[in-house]
């Protein structure tokens, strides 16, 4: 029997969503029907629209698109405007206060605290600058992820104009949003895998192959991957090269096929990956055959023995991630700054895109470690643009485990999160960065923290994976972290093994601590932290991480364990709210 949610989209889904939340915001929050709110609230994510968690009724996030994590000029700043004007709260958050961009690992941008009656002019001032927000949430296909300088670097097959067809020809058909459940797709042309095809339920990755004795470039196929709910999957071969001029109709033709014959009845195990355990890759080729109109070649030679984008190798192997100053391809720079955690205010987003215009052609790229890259910047404004005052909060080149984090939305929004996230993660790189030495030549520790096993913050894949739990600490319940180590993107992905589980989150910093500086004092030379973790016994690891206290580390919200309806403020919610931040009755 389908599940509840499929009779919700048979009756209403996609484009047609949006003419009912305008309907809504025109006649204010209550006018949802109680009992349909879950109903309404499913649809609205189509459109980009979440509805925050429990005790913030009346607020809402919207995530923007942006294929390929591309910002043309203009449009970052059109964001940070609207996100100074309408995404402010009740309550200032005690690491980032009120206002401000999230930037997500696919490439977009998150905006928080806005009010339902708002969403009309929010869409209006963005689309004037071409940007939206359709199809970026709910159970269709998500932003098209990619190399976040194709088109500006070097490429081994050029991919930019791809990303824009897919975006096109497949996103953009109606008759394809109301799929099984969320749906990733990724285009990489570059050789250092930074689109993560691994982790994504189809991905594209640059190859090469002898066809009638000439070689061909294009790319090889993998489907079925994902990290949620702690069963990850690696994205597994089809076994199949297509050209570049084959692209876009194997991935529809994959995505037509998930459409029609995924499983719409448990949505624990309706997602890609399980679709491929289910049918195999070698039944998928089948299927594939009978669609595509061309003849099937097998895979050719990729270039993954290479990849080294969070990949667990050496910064002298290759480029880690895009944080940084790098030559494009036409003689100009990008420019890559750090966020911590992915999250700027809003006056200073405005002020990155004002700068991106005075020094480059005014374009932002977005990467998938939640970091933006100015691009085309001349080799004669460079030295002008890195002493900007804006670069010492958002640097080129910080401390290693600022370059190295990522941190999901966590409970400070999320309905499926159990602990706070990107406030905690902050004050945790403060402490690491100003307490803990490593080795001069480990540039990046990657620490990636999800609130939850749904792994938006893609844990499983990161040198030092952190996952929300709840536990008790002297009789009190309180937020607590399951720690992993060992995973990462590359040749051989792996996934984080676990060392610890429940450790209450003042107590995880000390552990980190311990962790990497006995990584530091027993690795040997050149050795990286992936490869530490693989060549020392499980047994050792465990040992080695062994949580403490530490002075000089406040916990933000230790025994918040989502009891209040914020994190920072244990006081009676504001919610649900009018249009001008007023509250409704309860009656």
């Amino acid at each position: 029997m389908p599940h509840k949610k499929e009779a919700w989209k048979a009756e209403l889904y996609g484009d047609a969503v949006r003419e009912k939340i305008e309907e809504f915001a025109e006649r204010g929050w209550d006018a949802i029907p109680e009992a349909e709110r879950d109903e309404w609230f499913s649809r609205f994510k189509f459109w980009g629209v979440f509805h925050h968690r429990g005790g913030q009724e009346s607020y809402f996030m919207m995530r923007l698109t942006n294929c390929g994590g591309v910002l043309e000029p203009g449009q970052l700043k059109a964001i940070g405007e609207v996100a100074r004007d309408y995404a402010t709260g009740p309550v200032e958050n005690p690491e980032f206060g009120d206002a401000w961009v999230d930037f997500t690992t696919r490439q977009s941008i998150q905006l928080h605290w806005l009010k339902l009656e708002d969403i009309p002019e929010i869409w209006e001032k963005l689309e004037s600058v071409g940007v939206s927000s359709r199809s970026a949430g709910g159970d269709t296909m998500r932003n098209i992820s990619g190399c976040p300088v194709a088109g500006k670097a070097t490429e081994y097959v050029e991919s930019r104009a791809l990303l824009d067809e897919i975006q096109a020809e497949i996103r953009d058909d109606d008759d394809l949003c109301n799929m099984p459940r969320k749906f990733n797709i990724s285009v990489s042309g570059c050789r250092q895998g930074c689109a993560q095809d691994s982790i994504n339920d189809i991905g594209l990755e640059p190859a090469h192959k002898f066809v009638d004795g000439r070689e061909v470039k294009g790319f090889n196929v993998r489907v079925g991957g994902g990290l949620g709910g702690r069963q990850p999957r690696r994205a597994r071969p089809l076994d199949l090269f297509v050209t570049r001029e084959q692209a876009t109709e194997t991935v529809r033709a994959f995505v037509e096929l998930y459409h029609e014959a995924g499983d719409r009845t448990n949505r624990s195990k309706n997602r890609a990956r399980f679709f491929v355990d289910d049918w195999g890759t070698d039944k998928i080729r089948e299927h594939l055959d009978e669609r595509l109109e061309f003849e099937l070649e097998r895979a050719g030679t990729d270039f993954r023995g290479g990849y080294t984008y969070n990949a667990g190798k050496s910064v002298e192997q290759g480029a880690h991630d895009h944080v940084g100053v790098y030559d494009q391809k036409d003689g100009a720079n990008y420019v890559g700054l750090s966020v911590p955690v992915g999250r700027m205010p809003a006056d200073d987003a405005i002020e990155l895109a004002e700068l991106a215009a005075a020094y480059g052609s005014g374009e932002i790229r977005l990467s998938r470690r939640q970091n933006p890259l100015v691009m085309d910047v001349p080799d004669g404004n460079l030295s002008n643009l890195l002493t900007e005052p804006l670069l010492e909060t958002y640097q080129p080149e910080p401390n290693p485990f600022v370059q190295g984090a990522m941190a999901c939305t966590g409970t400070e929004f999320c309905s499926l999160a159990l602990t706070e996230t990107k406030a905690r993660m902050a004050r945790m790189l403060r402490w690491l960065g100003a307490n803990v030495d490593l080795p001069a030549d480990v540039a990046r520790i990657k620490m990636h923290y999800s609130g939850c096993t749904a792994d938006c913050g893609q844990a499983m894949t990161a040198d030092i994976g952190i996952q929300g739990m709840r536990g008790r600490k002297d009789g009190e319940m309180v937020e607590a972290l399951d720690i992993g180590v060992g995973g990462g993107i590359g040749e051989n992905p792996s996934f984080i093994e676990w060392v610890r589980q429940r450790v209450p989150a003042d107590e995880v910093p000390g552990m980190i601590r311990n962790l990497v500086e006995a990584y530091a004092a027993l690795r040997e030379d050149g050795q990286t932290f992936r490869e530490w973790v693989d060549a020392t016994g499980h047994e050792t690891l465990i040992e080695l991480a062994e949580p403490e206290e530490v002075d000089g580390y406040d916990d933000p919200c230790l025994t918040d364990a989502k009891q209040s309806w914020y994190p920072f403020d244990d006081g009676e919610t504001p919610a649900p709210t009018r249009a001008d931040g007023t509250s409704i009755s309860g009656d």
